[in-house]
């Protein structure tokens, strides 16, 4: 029998994980992981945690050693693929090599959204997505330096705590009303607000960015209302925007990332994806919804492995994530879209623990547990087998 290849593009926690897995499935021929960096497939939420602190160096946070790689016998490529041609069956790169598939992945993830105002494209202005890019803010934020971090969701937030740690001055620009609106209760917004406040970080909201000034390099943040405000450097963390360009020009089904089903099958029968490019139907939810979530990153790793084994393995665990800042680990269980009520256990004016248990229609949907790790896991537990819950025991549930 002609030995096959399959061609995993993207080497990020679910293409990690996926040529693992396909070993795992029983594939016995050729494995192509193909990156844009130079570096192992590394974990990425603690870039803008302990890597950016200057905590731990990048080969601690390697996803599997060199040798796993070699013992198995899968190719690491350092090529940046440009282009999919499905009716061929190849890949080209970037520098105009060809390479044939038997089956393809694609796992090309999600880049940061960009900063479109005045002044964005700047000397001093940072996104971090990659250990380059926290290199770069590790260069420039020195001690006593002066940070406009521009958006207060969590990479925003995780960003501050860990500038703090070096010794920068922080401000965090938030356009909406409250930090981590859009995922958040007021509640836990309130308590993070105060933690950061409390750790010398300026935490503005409402605040609009006008436009970016200074010379060769940034030196102020211009606001709607006229405000400005002085900055050594400027950090972007508004959003990320899934990489789907390759899968859009190779004419797969895209709506908010590549749509996958329940096995991460795309619109082509030799093609899987999955990570924070893809997006499909949870049933639990009753919606589309691409997750930016390692855990589900790996989840649908093994799933379209096993698709790419011509197996049957069904993507169904909750979403869950987590956040570091300061001495809090903050764990979510589940999505709160939707929720009608809340339910603290715990007093979040006063300590640095305590949960925030998301309902819908007296069900519980979702959790954010600080410091409360018991909590996360019977809340998973609870999510996942839609168990009945008693307010009052939510409410009084106790800390480790």
């Amino acid at each position: 029998m002609t030995p096959r290849r399959a061609v995993v593009i993207g080497a990020s926690h679910a293409g990690a994980q996926l040529v693992a897995s396909l070993r795992q499935e029983g594939w016995a021929d050729e494995i192509v992981l193909s990156g844009d960096e130079s570096a192992l497939p590394y974990q990425r939420p603690p870039l803008s945690k302990a890597y950016l602190a200057d905590k731990c160096v990048l080969d601690d946070l390697a996803i599997r050693s060199s040798d796993f790689y070699v013992k198995q016998g899968i190719t690491l490529l350092d090529a940046s693929v440009v282009s999919i041609d499905r009716a061929a069956g190849h890949v080209v790169s970037k520098d105009g090599e060809t390479m044939s598939y038997d089956k393809l992945a694609i796992c090309t993830g999600a880049r940061p959204r960009r900063l479109s105002a005045p002044g964005a494209d700047l000397a001093g202005v940072y996104y971090l997505r990659t250990a380059a890019d926290v290199a770069e803010i590790r260069e420039a934020a020195r001690p006593g330096l002066r940070a406009v971090i521009v958006g207060g969701g969590y990479i925003g937030l995780e960003t501050a705590a860990s500038l703090r740690a070096l010794g920068v001055e922080v401000t965090v620009l938030e356009a909406t009303g409250r930090v981590l609106e859009r995922v958040t209760a007021p509640e836990v917004s309130a308590f993070f607000e105060q933690i950061h406040r409390a750790e010398g970080v300026d935490i503005r909201t409402g605040a609009l960015v006008e436009a970016l000034s200074g010379d060769d390099r940034v030196s102020e943040v211009v606001l709607a209302g006229g405000e400005s405000i002085a900055a050594d450097l400027v950090i972007v963390g508004i959003g990320v925007e899934p990489n789907i360009d390759l899968a859009a020009d190779a004419g797969l089904v895209i709506d908010n990332g590549i749509v996958i089903d329940d096995h991460a099958q795309t619109s082509d029968p030799d093609i899987v994806a999955a990570g924070d490019c893809a997006s499909h139907v949870m049933a639990r939810y009753g919606r589309r919804i691409r997750l930016e979530s390692v855990s589900s990153a790996l989840e649908q790793a093994k799933a379209a492995a096993a698709a790419m084994c011509g197996k049957s393995k069904t993507i169904t665990a909750l979403p869950w994530f987590w956040s570091d800042q300061y001495d809090l680990k903050l764990q979510i269980a589940g999505l709160n879209t939707g929720y009608d009520e809340v339910v603290l256990s715990g007093r979040p004016a006063l300590d640095r623990g305590f949960t925030c248990y998301y309902l819908r229609g007296g069900e519980l949907i979702a959790a954010d547990c600080i410091n409360r790790p018991r909590d996360f896991m019977l809340s998973k537990r609870i999510i996942t087998q839609h168990l009945p819950v008693d307010r009052a025991e939510l409410a009084l549930a106790a800390a480790t």
